[in-house]
């Protein structure tokens, strides 16, 4: 097999279209599945696009489908309460859309919003020390991983408590939801899905440690420091993890860009 062409560094001022946000949106979902870490039908990833007069539109999943079986065209063109804003065939969810909304609406970095379940999130979710630096991958998250307490299923019924996901979320990347998942906000859908997919690996690594029983090796504060800092929270994050994840999409499932 011949070496593919080498990714060209993305462009930071480069203004995606809808098209462009559909597939990027799309190859998240499949590479999401992939990679173990769906809740069946349940969960969203949602992204941003330009909408007439500066309003606010988003893509997400429609209701029922398998993130395996996501594509392109089958994204659905959402307002900021979750109601489609395009002819479709299936049902959105818009309570599951008011996480996703809160951060688009008051976090500038949330272009992309991305929301798990999976056993090792929602096992670091329920510790009362959250992620531990107990690995390399999870030294990157010191300082970049906010909270947020469990208040029931998030939904319209408490508007208040997207004012305080907002405050939570702050400027960091990721959220430990509490009693719930795991979240990361990108500028772009590469990013976002860099930050899911460590983030995803460090609570694995973590619940793995844990279960040994033995006593867990901590580096120290200083070395941790060290080590985040030489992996500074940048909006080009994982653009080449990204382009080698799309190349995998396209030999192996083509068909999400439809």
């Amino acid at each position: 097999m011949a070496l593919p062409t080498p990714p060209v560094k993305p462009d930071p001022n480069h203004q995606s279209t809808e098209r462009e946000l559909r597939e990027d949106l799309a190859a998240a979902y499949r590479l999401i599945a992939l990679h173990g870490m769906t809740d069946t039908v349940y969960t969203h990833l949602s992204v941003r696009v330009p909408g007439p007069g500066g309003s606010h539109l988003f893509l997400v999943n429609p209701y029922g489908l398998l993130f395996e079986e996501i594509t392109a065209s089958s994204l659905v063109l959402v307002d900021a309460a979750g109601e489609p804003a395009q002819p479709t065939a299936w049902p959105v969810n818009p309570a599951g859309f008011v996480i996703h909304s809160a951060l688009h609406l008051g976090n500038p970095r949330a272009q992309c919003v991305m929301h798990t379940h999976t056993l090792a999130g929602m096992t670091v979710a329920a510790l009362e020390g959250g992620l531990l630096p107990v690995n390399q991958i999870s030294t990157e998250f010191h300082g970049r991983v906010a909270t947020h307490d469990y208040e029931g299923v998030a939904d319209d019924d408490n508007l208040s408590e997207r004012e305080r996901l907002v405050r939570d979320m702050g400027d960091r990347p990721c959220m430990i939801l509490r009693n719930h998942g795991l979240l990361t906000a990108g500028r772009t859908v590469a990013e976002a899905f860099y930050w899911m997919y460590y983030l995803e690996q460090a609570c694995r690594i973590q619940v793995a440690a844990l279960s040994t029983g033995a006593t867990l090796s901590l580096p120290p504060p200083e070395v941790v420091e060290r080590a985040r800092a030489q992996s500074p929270d940048s909006p080009t994050q994982g653009w080449l993890l990204w382009q080698a994840m799309r190349r995998k999409l396209d030999r192996e499932q083509p068909d999400y860009r439809d």
